[in-house]
């Protein structure tokens, strides 16, 4: 799903990402909060430039930059199926509570509406993560089930698997259009 030309919000930019955005990138994820993310972390500087290269050419993420200092705060990611996207987003924790996400996502979900057709919306969420749920619901995305255990991140110091539930939450076209006409 590479953006054809940046998508500018209020106070964003969402773009391809560039090799330029590696120290940004290594900020958040050379310690993931969110465990979801921990395959990703980012042992050092080099990391971050492979990273930020193939994120720049794999039609799944976008960066998420202030509009003002174009300094990348996180990233989105939309991966297609048929005429459904499995979505995502990970911002540096120094943004949060800042609205930056929400304004980010739904600025994403209003291209995969109408640029890029899309009938349906998804996203995962591990039952423990409240800022991401909030977020969900604040999309207008419904809890569609829970998944008990579902899957591990992580490993105890026994190195048995800490297995986590996680939420499916999703949302429609026509609720997205429902929702934006009122």
């Amino acid at each position: 799903m590479p953006l054809e030309k940046p998508i500018h919000t209020p106070r964003l930019v969402l773009r391809r990402f560039r090799e330029q955005d590696a120290a940004d990138l290594f900020d958040y994820l050379h310690a993931p909060t969110a465990s979801c993310f921990l395959s990703l972390a980012l042992a050092d500087i080099e990391a971050a430039r492979a990273e930020a290269r193939r994120r720049s050419t794999d039609g799944e993420h976008v960066a998420v930059c202030l509009q003002e200092s174009g300094q990348l705060i996180g990233d989105l990611f939309a991966m297609q199926e048929e005429d459904t996207f499995s979505v995502g987003w990970n911002l540096n924790p120094r943004f949060g509570g800042t609205g930056y996400a929400h304004e980010a996502a739904a600025a994403l979900f209003a291209h995969l509406f109408t640029a890029r057709a899309a009938r349906r919306l998804y996203a995962y969420v591990e039952d423990h993560n409240g800022a991401s749920r909030r977020l969900c619901e604040k999309l207008g995305m419904r809890v569609e089930g829970l998944f008990l255990e579902f899957i591990s991140f992580r490993n105890d110091t026994q190195g048995r698997p800490i297995y986590e539930n996680t939420m499916q939450y999703a949302i429609l076209r026509k609720e997205w259009l429902r929702a934006s006409s009122a």
